[in-house]
């Protein structure tokens, strides 16, 4: 039962070699990222086995930025562009020993084509990570944050798990998106907690560090346990001092959580 820094956000003023190396010695149990494709695969894979920190999991690339795209997946006619970017994460994924990729949805009209694209390209997604060991993660996210992004509920993230069918693919149990598009988060993990593959956290509604907000973590994760989630949880917040080492104190109200490491 341990922490894992989401690099995507924290230690973001490091090379990610480097701030993998920082998460250990901050009392990280594990990490994970967003988009590591800059980083040698040799080099990101020499941190990790010298820290000893499990790789969570990676993003698969959003695709064009300027055109306001965020994710490829659920977009019908972007068929060999999110199919690309499948095989570039799981590939990635496979060379670092991750254990799971997040295959991002992006922006749709919510209707059924792009509900068609998403679940064919995540078929294909699972029939490409499972010989690898790798999971497929399908996240819910805020459309206050991201606005039009396909998926932004967890019943519709298990209806999508349901009809792809495949046990590779589950939920990415985001407690601030969810926080913000539907709350009753205990009750919302209960019911789903058989296909909740991953838990990310972060301060609602500022996405700051855990430690204030709507949300009174302790308690909530402290259910989450209970119900026998034993994996990490990942920590995906923006330090409010745009510092992630002076942020950290929140660890201090989870010490059965922390791995260890000095602050």
């Amino acid at each position: 039962m341990m922490f894992s820094a989401n690099l995507g956000f924290l230690f973001t003023d490091l090379a990610l070699p480097d701030a993998v190396r920082a998460a250990k010695r901050h009392g990280f149990g594990a990490v994970e990222c967003h988009f590591p494709y800059a980083t040698p695969v040799d080099d990101l894979r020499a941190a990790l086995d010298e820290t000893g920190l499990e790789m969570l999991g990676l993003n698969t690339v959003p695709g064009e930025a300027a055109a306001g795209e965020f994710g490829l997946c659920a977009l019908p006619g972007r068929e060999d562009a999110a199919r690309a970017a499948i095989a570039q994460a799981v590939d990635y994924a496979a060379a670092i020993g991750a254990r799971n990729v997040h295959v991002m949805a992006g922006r749709t009209d919510g209707g059924q084509a792009a509900e068609a694209a998403f679940r064919a390209n995540l078929a294909h997604a699972c029939e490409l990570a499972a010989p690898e060991g790798i999971g497929i993660l399908i996240e819910p996210i805020n459309r206050r944050d991201v606005a039009g992004y396909h998926l932004a509920h967890v019943e519709q993230a298990a209806e999508t798990c349901a009809a792809v069918g495949h046990p590779a693919l589950r939920i990415m149990f985001d407690c601030y998106h969810l926080q913000i598009m539907q709350g009753d988060l205990i009750r919302r993990f209960e019911t789903h907690r058989g296909m909740v593959g991953h838990v990310q956290i972060a301060g609602v509604p500022d996405r700051g560090e855990p430690d204030g907000g709507e949300l009174h973590y302790p308690n909530l994760i402290a259910a989450m346990r209970e119900m026998g989630w034993e994996a990490p949880i990942g920590a995906e917040y923006r330090p409010r001092s745009g510092r992630t080492e002076e942020g950290l104190s929140w660890m201090d109200a989870f010490p059965q959580e922390r791995a260890g490491g000095a602050r």
